[in-house]
């Protein structure tokens, strides 16, 4: 029997930052880029002899980064043992809490059926799209042009680059692994919980293939409460948890959870059975919120990768966090203006989807009208009531963005920290002087990741090659708004 189960990155268009707090929105668009988490046993099925043994073996490989990990797990406090120096803490968790998961809710009865599975061991496998990671050097390398094309080039799930050494003087900034700031760990995480408990008889997460979402929302309820246990504890923060949730759930407008959610469980594990912890993490109110969300009609997320190695978010929230503490007043201030620039984003791109509803001929019009001009030729171009207005909500959603950098800018100045560096802000500009561009920035917490735009129709060609000609790859993600789901077979047969 072999399992698999995908979960997909994300990009945070609005509330970076702010999203750490309740009650403040972030609104989180998922992609097609996905984690895959493969699932088998070890080995045959056991005998009811076995069932005295105490522990099992999880055998983790990563083949992009050429890594394998053996562990061995008690099925009396599940601990994780192993000799190997490379660990992923995100998967141990994952494990770990699966399994705890498995304890604390099924029926004593079903006790023996679930040691007899968890003693044939487990062979996880995690994959994840190319997408993920920064493959510029190899482009480079085989003297290819900085295009899409060149990507679409490289096989699927390409060996990972790590950041060299020597061009790392900002150990604190650059990942060990090149990233494009996509939410590898949350999505990651994700799929190997949604197998685990897919496997272990948790949930059945069949029926989300089948749109059928009343069934399958309670199961993806418990994906996700788990996976945002695992994902934070292994960071050692209780973090904001959007990437989480957009991994389970999809495209959504997010509110953060309580964090004494976790940091309780968190506290409680050195004195209580694990089980028991992750029973109680399951019962307690999850108090987050959920708006559906995603872009407009005839709209395409974007992303471009300007070739730095990715920013480390934790040191940069950190910092964030200091100069709040620092300076109260003029950080509320600064915040409060980002929030309402947020919410005047989200509700001229809502506004935008309410209008295609409604005139979906003048919409279609207007949208493909402004994709071969700039922006600031789009007003004139119409005299038609219904057209001035989505004119009118289309320069609205670019005030807003231009209005959230200014702010995300003043934020990164106050701080000490490259929320948007001098080259974000060259490349952001050009970026929404482009014809059919609506709008740019840089996602979440900022920094040297990948920057994001939302096009309009047809007009991303005319953005890759503005790109291209600044030293910047376009890569292949655009917004998919799927969640977790489990796939009918290894995505390397595809």
């Amino acid at each position: 029997m072999c399992l698999v189960a995908s979960a997909p990155g994300k990009v945070l268009m609005t509330g970076g930052y702010l999203v750490l707090e309740r009650p403040n929105a972030g609104i989180v668009l998922s992609t097609n880029a996905r984690f895959y988490a493969i699932l088998k046993p070890l080995y045959g099925e056991v005998g009811s002899d076995s069932l005295a043994v105490e522990w099992m073996e999880v055998k983790v490989n990563s083949p992009q980064m050429s890594r394998e990990t053996t562990y061995k797990m008690s099925l009396k406090d599940f601990t994780l043992q192993c000799s190997s120096e490379s660990r992923n803490p995100f998967v141990e968790y994952a494990v770990q809490y699966s399994i705890a998961a498995a304890y604390a809710t099924l029926d004593r009865n079903k006790r023996n059926e679930l040691q007899k599975l968890l003693l044939q061991g487990m062979d996880i496998t995690i994959l994840g799209c190319n997408d993920f990671y920064s493959y510029r050097n190899q482009i480079e390398a085989r003297g290819l042009p900085l295009v899409p094309e060149s990507l679409a080039a490289l096989p699927a799930f390409t060996s990972i680059t790590f950041n060299a050494e020597e061009s790392n003087p900002e150990k604190n900034i650059k990942p060990e692994v090149a990233k494009t700031g996509l939410g590898s760990s949350a999505a990651m995480t994700t799929a190997v919980v949604a197998a685990l408990l897919n496997y272990l008889g948790v949930v059945d997460l069949s029926t989300s293939s089948k749109d059928d979402k009343s069934e399958c929302s309670k199961d993806m309820d418990v994906v996700h409460m788990i996976a945002q246990t695992a994902h934070c504890i292994a960071q050692g923060k209780v973090g904001s948890g959007f990437d989480v949730s957009s991994a389970v759930y999809g495209s959504h407008r997010y509110v953060r959870f309580s964090p004494k959610i976790i940091s309780s469980a968190q506290e409680a594990v050195s004195t209580t059975p694990l089980d028991e912890v992750i029973g109680e993490v399951l019962k307690a109110t999850w108090d987050h919120e959920r708006t559906k969300f995603s872009l407009p009609p005839l709209m395409n997320l974007v992303l471009g990768e300007p070739g730095s190695g990715g920013s480390s978010t934790p040191s940069m929230v950190g910092a964030v966090k200091k100069w709040q503490k620092s300076d109260p007043q003029k950080s509320t201030e600064t915040w409060n203006k980002l929030s309402d620039a947020n919410s005047e984003l989200e509700q001229q791109l809502n506004l935008l989807s309410k209008l295609a509803a409604e005139n979906w001929e003048s919409y279609k019009t207007v949208i493909e009208s402004c994709s071969m001009l700039k922006s600031e030729k789009w007003e004139g171009q119409f005299s038609n009531t219904t057209h001035v207005e989505i004119v009118k909500a289309l320069l609205g959603a670019r005030d807003a963005m231009q209005k959230i950098r200014s702010h995300m800018r003043q934020m990164g100045e106050a701080a000490g920290i490259p929320i948007e560096p001098e080259s974000q802000t060259r490349l952001l500009d050009v970026t929404m002087d482009t014809e059919g561009v609506l709008l740019g920035g840089v996602p979440g917490a900022g920094g040297f990741d990948a920057v994001f735009a939302i096009t309009l129709s047809d007009s991303t060609s005319n953005l890759t090659k503005i790109w291209s000609s600044h030293n910047v790859l376009a890569l292949l993600v655009r917004e998919d708004p799927r969640g977790v789901s489990l796939e009918t077979d290894d995505p390397r047969a595809k």
